[in-house]
């Protein structure tokens, strides 16, 4: 059975889940009886890889960036939006969520609604804060539906703008930038800390700034950062000149 999932091309991942599940049902039997031993525990799963996440380069987003106009209140927006996931390093769950009464620009930083309710104050640079005043010079002249008067981004119902509508702009101004590479909104957290990484910026800070409760889940990143010194080394090694 396991070869011919080899066999039809299903992913490693994949296989591994299926082998778990393989065990733990065999696991239930014993509990209840029906067998005296778990067959499952003789199957070995296959070798995971690590699967690093999609980064784009600055140029990248600069690209991606210049291909909104921003003299219109949606271009506006969605220049804030973008440019506050890669400023702060946010889930697009995340910026949605996001409140006037979350905003502390004179002190730059703003709270933010992390996975199990739990808060957390993030760093806001300068050209991040720049572009949501310039967005609200347009949404100070929208309709605001009843409730939504606190969000920050605003779909053009005068509600919060949803997840899907983020990613289907990204992926917008991604095709007309000619960026081929898979994208979403979590592109932007991953460039986040892979860029801060390649700077120079402690780990543990990254881990307090993305809302990693364990510094595992942060040290993915480390692996992007290898990636890219070894690229600094062969473009910059003069044993690698032609």
């Amino acid at each position: 059975f396991l070869a011919e999932l080899h066999d039809n091309g299903i992913k490693a991942r994949s296989v591994a889940r299926i082998i778990s599940g393989i065990k733990s049902f065999f696991h239930y039997l014993v509990l209840d009886g029906f067998i005296e031993e778990n067959p499952g525990l003789l199957l070995e799963a296959p070798k995971i890889g690590l699967k690093l996440p999609v980064v784009l380069s600055v140029e990248e987003i600069d690209c991606l960036l210049d291909r909104i106009d921003v003299s219109t209140a949606e271009g506006a927006r969605n220049y804030a939006i973008i440019e506050t996931l890669y400023s702060c390093g946010l889930r697009v769950s995340e910026l949605t969520n996001l409140r006037f009464s979350d905003l502390f620009f004179d002190e730059g930083f703003i709270r933010v609604q992390g996975k199990g309710s739990k808060q957390r104050l993030v760093p806001i640079s300068e050209t991040a804060i720049q572009k949501i005043k310039n967005y609200l010079l347009h949404r100070n002249q929208q309709r605001v539906k009843k409730g939504s008067e606190d969000v920050v981004f605003l779909s053009s119902r005068g509600t919060a703008i949803s997840r899907v509508t983020v990613f289907y702009y990204i992926r917008q101004y991604a095709e007309a930038a000619g960026i081929s590479k898979e994208i979403s909104p979590h592109v932007f957290r991953h460039s986040f800390a892979t860029h801060l990484l390649e700077r120079g910026a402690n780990i543990r800070v990254i881990q307090e700034m993305l809302g990693h409760e364990k510094i595992t889940t942060t040290e993915i990143y480390t692996h992007m950062d290898r990636s890219f010194l070894r690229q600094e080394i062969i473009e910059h090694h003069p044993r690698n000149k032609k």
